[in-house]
């Protein structure tokens, strides 16, 4: 296999086993990712995983507020590399840098193309009850992913599986998907794909996107809540205070509701709040037992040690996203 003189881009922990990959059959002549950021309590300036990994492995660091900045695509271009790899770096290339690389710039995209471009795919995926998700690799254009595919491979999404699930699922399989792809783009057999078809956008996750709407049914808020695991989580608000909801199931028919018309119930009504019986809130279709939730100021916990410690007083309802 060739050896490809290569300049990687990426910055969050799922792009590090690529970069990993890389390190193994490329020549990785520097990498770029984002300005180190503020995080925590503290507010310290904190690297990107990428960074992190880079430089324990003795690889040049560059970090460009940004990228498409003159004096940044004359620093690349004096490189000479053979090809940009991308992975969820976070901004967004110009023509002119695309332009660069003898071979082209290609990026792994966590999601089976034309559906979910954007920079939120697996959650969407989730939210929206997909079953089967993936990673493709293309040459990148100017659009927003909308250049030619080269490979796929696919993962099942399991009916309880989280962000979290399909996160580390999906950045272990980016790097074998990229692996694939230059082995074939140095044996010459690497074909092109034109997007076609049917495709949608995975847009940006805000806080707001986890404000649980209770009227939706409870297929929908477990997919919803699963799909924001482990960040940035669903969350609901029980007489003024904010409330995270980790875990759900969609309950099965009991006797409890059996006794009480929850057709006629409004949408976040708490049915129970008890060990017996659960956590059970209905929902605009079915209802929803909370296994798991957090109260303001308190840990994620299971919900029944919570009723045991501190009790929900009943009648009580969840307020809905408006």
């Amino acid at each position: 296999m060739k050896r490809f003189r290569v300049i990687f881009m990426g910055t969050p922990e799922f792009a590090v086993p690529c970069l990993a990959s890389l390190a193994e059959y490329c020549d990785i002549l520097g990498v770029v990712t984002q300005p180190d950021r503020p995080s925590g309590r503290g507010q310290k300036l904190r690297p990107s995983p990428v960074k992190v990994w880079a430089e324990q492995h003795g690889y040049p660091v560059w970090q460009p507020a940004k990228v498409k900045a003159e004096d940044c695509v004359a620093f690349l271009r004096e490189q000479k590399p053979d090809l940009f790899i991308v992975v969820a770096f976070g901004q967004i290339l110009s023509q002119e840098l695309l332009d660069i690389p003898a071979y082209g710039c290609i990026n792994v995209h966590a999601s089976l193309l034309p559906r979910y471009r954007g920079s939120a795919p697996m959650q969407w995926c989730i939210i929206n009850g997909e079953k089967e998700t993936g990673v493709t690799t293309m040459f990148m254009d100017a659009g927003l992913d909308t250049g030619d595919m080269l490979v796929k491979e696919t993962l099942p999404i399991g009916e309880d599986a989280t962000l979290e699930d399909v996160h580390d699922g999906l950045m272990h399989l980016g790097a074998e998907a990229l692996h694939k792809t230059l082995t074939k783009l140095s044996d010459g057999t690497l074909v092109r794909h034109p997007q076609t078809g049917v495709s949608n956008y995975a847009g940006r996750i805000t806080k707001e996107t986890g404000h649980i709407d209770w009227s939706k049914s409870a297929e929908q808020i477990h997919n919803l809540v699963r799909g924001l695991d482990p960040v940035p989580g669903a969350y609901t608000f029980l007489r003024g205070k904010k409330f995270k909801i980790w875990k759900t199931e969609r309950a099965e028919k009991t006797e409890l509701m059996e006794q009480h018309p929850v057709s006629k119930m409004e949408p976040g009504r708490i049915l129970a709040a008890n060990a017996k019986d659960g956590l059970l809130v209905v929902t605009g279709q079915g209802i929803l037992n909370v296994l798991e939730i957090q109260a303001p100021g308190k840990k994620r916990m299971p919900a029944a040690d919570y009723l045991n410690g501190h009790g929900i007083d009943l009648p009580a309802i969840f307020e809905s996203a408006e």
